[in-house]
Parts: structure tokens; sequence; C-alpha cells
């Protein structure tokens, strides 16, 4: 296999910074990102009002800086990119990063044409361009960063994004789940590389697992969802849409100069090339955490845990509206149940009411252990709660779990919802819980238990991610 252009342009040598300012008017540091990321090649600031940015010498041009420049970010208006542009065609940069915005985003005359100039000027020096319009890379593991702010730790989940600020968004939701990421591209109007060249580069890179996409439109369709059914066979895709509806296409068009396409045309689209489409940012990463912790699951068949009366009655509900299968519990757990010492073994069900015994010792580990051993449970839901009265005198987060039996669940797929205590009625005599619950949601997820906070999005999230196993064992006949 050929190395994909994105591996060189996002392993840069040197990075230059045009436009970099000792005092940033609101906008991103991209000098201060690339330090404290540790990027190892050398760091130049550009500005000719300077002559020092950070403790970094400041050039007044690209063309003044003595070494090699690789990789260029361009802070400067669009008016000044041309130039730039050509400064860079003479020392030999390989890729400009244009976070310059004001392009054919904003439908003015002119715009257009002049990014098409700028990209014409580009090709003949042999430069390529992510964006404008956008903020450009985030990849930890190779020191390059947009903001000081994003985690440098490393992981498996890949994105690549049109809008900036869902780069965040995700980041943000990411890290509240325990993911961390490979590498994070927004790339604005996609004037060269577009989505095409992202999804096909991030198939390729050993370091993505999961790879995640916020799309607005698309510049190749054919292209794009052959690369994508070449790339469910061995990654999950996940993609949010934006411009579903008529206010949403419009403003796609004023965001990122995007033409979005028929909506019921997307969609079958992506589901027949075998990827997933989350309605939003937090359904996306919903899903994302499923993929993260959970091995693959062929089957929907679900037995839930721990609800009480009303509960139980809405999470049997909610899982089957999410196209999960709640099978009546086998007779087979019940006199399972019934042989260690259950007391309310003939009427239990799936999903499983504990609120009668709950101050009698019943914990939802005795009853998910029993299903856990069962052959017709494909995967487990357990709700995490801490109320009733045995729940009044604080306790560690390890005693807190030890309730729920995660060693003795036979490896089954268990996903597990956990409220939050600071949106209770008993927030001031009982904060000491949600201090437990935030430790036990990190042991949780240490045991490769994915955390939702309600029961409907751990539905949606398992649902989703057997669609994709089912497809590919149907189309490939592979599931891992």
């Amino acid at each position: 296999m050929s190395t994909h252009p994105l591996e060189e342009v996002l392993h840069p040598r040197s990075i230059a910074v045009v436009g970099a300012s000792g005092r940033p008017a609101g906008g991103p540091n991209f000098i201060d990102a690339v330090i404290d990321f540790g990027f190892k090649g050398q760091i130049y600031p550009v500005n000719p009002k300077y002559s020092e940015i950070r403790n970094l010498k400041a050039y007044p041009s690209v063309k003044d800086i003595p070494g090699v420049v690789d990789y260029v970010i361009s802070s400067i208006p669009a008016a000044k990119v041309q130039g730039m542009v050509a400064d860079c065609a003479e020392k030999g940069v390989k890729a400009i990063h244009l976070f310059t915005a004001r392009f054919s985003e904003t439908g003015r005359e002119g715009a257009a044409e002049l990014e098409q100039e700028i990209l014409k000027q580009a090709r003949a020096a042999g430069i390529r361009l992510i964006g404008p319009n956008c903020m450009g890379v985030y990849y930890p593991g190779g020191g390059m960063s947009f903001s000081p702010d994003l985690p440098k730790e490393s992981g498996s989940v890949g994105v690549a994004s049109q809008s900036g600020s869902a780069i965040f968004d995700i980041v943000g939701l990411g890290v509240m789940n325990g993911l961390r990421f490979s590498k994070a591209i927004s790339y604005g109007n996609a004037l060269d590389f577009n989505e095409c060249d992202y999804v096909e580069y991030l198939t390729q890179d050993p370091e993505t697992k999961i790879i995640l996409m916020y799309i607005e439109g698309v510049r190749d369709g054919k292209r794009f969802f052959d690369i994508l059914r070449q790339t469910t066979r061995t990654k999950p895709v996940i993609i949010v849409k934006g411009g579903r509806g008529e206010s949403g296409t419009r403003a796609t068009a004023s965001h990122t100069a995007s033409l979005a396409g028929a909506m019921a045309v997307w969609e079958t689209a992506v589901r027949q090339a075998g990827a997933l489409s989350a309605l939003h940012l937090e359904e996306l990463m919903d899903i994302a955490t499923a993929f993260h912790y959970l091995k693959p699951v062929q089957g929907k068949r679900v037995a839930v845990a721990g609800g009480a009366g009303g509960s139980s009655v809405l999470a049997a509900d909610l899982c089957e509206e999410a196209g999960l299968d709640v099978i009546p519990l086998p007779q087979e757990i019940r006199e399972a149940l019934k042989a260690e010492g259950s007391e309310i073994w003939d009427w239990i069900g799936n999903p499983a009411d504990l609120s009668i015994r709950i101050d009698r010792g019943s914990t939802e580990g005795e009853f998910l252990k029993v299903m856990a051993r069962h052959p017709n449970f494909d995967l487990l839901i357990t709700f995490v709660h801490m109320h009733g009265p045995g729940h009044q005198k604080k306790i560690t987060a390890d005693e807190f779990l030890a309730r729920y039996c995660l060693d003795e669940l036979n490896n089954k797929p268990l996903l597990a919802t956990m409220e939050d205590h600071r949106q209770g009625r008993n927030h001031n005599e009982h904060a000491w819980m949600q201090e437990i619950l935030e430790e036990a949601k990190e042991k949780l997820q240490a045991s490769n238990v994915p955390v939702y906070p309600s029961i409907e999005r751990a539905a949606i999230a398992a649902s989703k991610m057997i669609d994709y196993y089912q497809h590919k064992q149907s189309a490939w006949g592979a599931v891992a």
C-alpha cells in the first residue's frame, strides 16, 4: 500500500505560524499549542511586527526563515494569503493549514474565485492545503494541536470534521467517557484535501480504531461512499450529518460552503456502506464509547437489571424502541435464582425490578451473574444508583461496585446507566454520593464497562454498535 499524502503532511519537521502573535485576540494561539504539546521539530513564528514570540525568534516572512519549513499555519486575512503562498512556494513548503476564513463560505463576490486561484497557485508549487476556514490538526502523538487545552494523551479515536467547534465538542465528550484521540482534523471548506482523503487516511492509520465524522456536505459522493464501504470492513465509521432540514441546509452554505443533499438518500447510502448515522454529537460519542469498551456483539437480546417499578417498564420500552430485544426471562433463570435462595424467583422478569427487595440485601449483581451465564442473552444493561436504606452511610467506590459482581459476569458485554446525584432532591444531604459515583464510573470504565446517563442513550448506542457488526457479518462474513 502506498503512503497516503496526509502521512507526510501530518509529520512535518518544522512548523511556521504566519500571523503569530504574542497577544492573540480571542483566536487560537497556535504557537502556544505546539510548544505545550511538545512538538519535536523547529517552530517559527512569522510576523513582521515582532522580533520574538514565546522566546522564539520571529521572522518577517516565510522566506526569511533560515531552516527548512514543511508545514505552515496561516492566521492572516484572506487578502494576504496569495502573497504568503508565493513565499511558501519559493521556500519549498509542503503543506499549508489555512485557518484563514472569509472565503467561499461567505458568499461574497469574488471569494470563491479567490479560493480557486489559491488552489491553482498551491498545486503549481506542489503544496497541499488543509482548509480554509478550519481549526486544522489535533495530533497529540505528533505534538500538533490548535489549542493547548486539549488532552495531551493519545488514543484510538480518529475524527474528521468540517466544523472546528464540533472538534472541541467531540473531544470534550470523549474525555468525559474516558476516550482519547489519535488524530482529529477540522477541514472547513475542503479546498484541496476533502472528506474522502481524511477518511481514507484514517482507514490506513494504525493508531486509529474508530472513525468519527461531522459532515455538512461531500465534494465527491461516489468516491466518498466507495471509500466508506472499504473502511467499514475493518473500522467502524460514525457520522453526524449537519444540514438535515431546510434551515440547517441554509446554515451549511454559510458555514463551510457545502452543498447538502437529500437526507433520505444520504441515510440510505450511509447504511448501505456499513457506516452508522448519529443524530447529534452526544449520540456520536455514545456509539463510539460502546465500540471503545465492548467486544463485538452479534445479537440484540438484552437483560436489564436494577430498575424500579415504572423505571423498569420504561426501560423495556426504550430498549425496544432503540432496536434491542427485551426477551422474557427464561424459566431456567428462574430455577437458578430459586436454587440460589432468591425469594422473588417466581415473579422477577426482564427488566428485573429489584425495588421490592432493595432493603433486604438483593443486588443487581445476583441477577446479572445468572443472566450472564445464560446463552439467551447477548448483552446486559444495569442501573447504577445509590438509593434506599442501604445507601444512607458513606461507603467506598469498591464497596459500592461489589454489589454488581463485575468479576462474575462471564465476559458478557455490560453497559451501565448512572444518574447524576447533583440533580437529585438530596443534593446537600448526600453530596458525597456523587463523589462515589464519579469514582465508580472511572472504575467501571477501567473494567471495560461503558457508562451512560440514561437507559435510552445506552440502548441506542448498543443497538447501533450491533448494527455495524451484523452488517459486517452479512456483507463480509467477519465480525472482529
